[in-house]
């Protein structure tokens, strides 16, 4: 999922704020600080998820050159299978 850069501003300020709010971490250091933390974790998150679906996209048209184009094969069907599989290989909760 592609989000803008102010969307993920707010999400990453919105969860410090939930954080926080619930007592869950006490700030001890500069809010802006730990909020650019989140926002890293946040984007190299999209970004795993990004390589995911491409690498996905690859096998797919990989297997089915082999199997001769892959005629009455579902293939938003086997995409998602193939997402699954890589997913769980790479440790990636979607």
């Amino acid at each position: 999922m592609r989000l803008k850069d102010e969307q993920i501003d707010r999400l990453a300020d919105r969860i410090l704020t939930d954080l926080t709010d619930a007592s869950l971490v006490v700030l001890r250091g500069d809010r802006s600080r730990l909020c650019c933390c989140i926002k890293e974790v946040i984007r190299a998150d999209i970004a795993a998820e990004e390589r995911l679906e491409k690498d996905a996209e690859e096998l797919l048209e990989k297997t089915l050159r082999a199997s001769g184009g892959g005629a009455g094969i579902d293939r938003h069907k086997m995409l998602k299978m193939i997402k699954a599989k890589l997913a769980k290989e790479r440790k990636i909760v979607l």
